[in-house]
């Protein structure tokens, strides 16, 4: 797991991930959109504290690797100011079937974005800001 503050480079990402054993390859990429919950969104802001973040979500991909038949996993996600259309977060994960891949992928993922002190602060085109959590990831876990 790493948390970077420029572009993530999604085809380096993947290549991390290659292993002549995998028949698939599950990714996730979570984009910055235009609105959430009636606003209309004009960027994204990460605040991050990072050495817990990495290391928790260090945790998340090990325990993926336990609980599901996978050969790796891997997961970035951005910090600082991003642009509507830009990656926040990728998650990817080799496995020799896909399912395997589906399910270990969406574990990485829903745990990122409930167990990591990672905050979101949404800028508005009326001008207003405010910080966001996702109450729906928690759900689906």
């Amino acid at each position: 797991m790493k948390v970077i503050s420029t572009e993530i480079d999604i085809a380096s990402c993947s290549k991390l991930l290659v292993n002549s054993r995998a028949g698939a390859l599950a990714g996730f990429e979570g984009w910055v959109r235009n609105h959430n919950d009636g606003h209309n969104v004009l960027q994204l802001e990460y605040e991050v504290y990072n050495p817990i973040a990495e290391s928790e979500g260090d945790k998340i991909i090990q325990e993926a690797k336990t609980q599901y038949d996978i050969l790796d996993a891997y997961c970035v996600h951005r910090s600082g100011l991003l642009e509507i259309g830009d990656c926040a977060v990728w998650v990817g994960v080799s496995a020799a079937h896909r399912n395997e891949a589906f399910d270990a992928c969406r574990y990485i993922i829903n745990n990122i974005k409930t167990r990591l002190p990672i905050w979101k602060k949404e800028y508005y085109q009326n001008g207003d800001s405010g910080w966001v959590n996702c109450e729906r990831c928690a759900a689906e876990k």
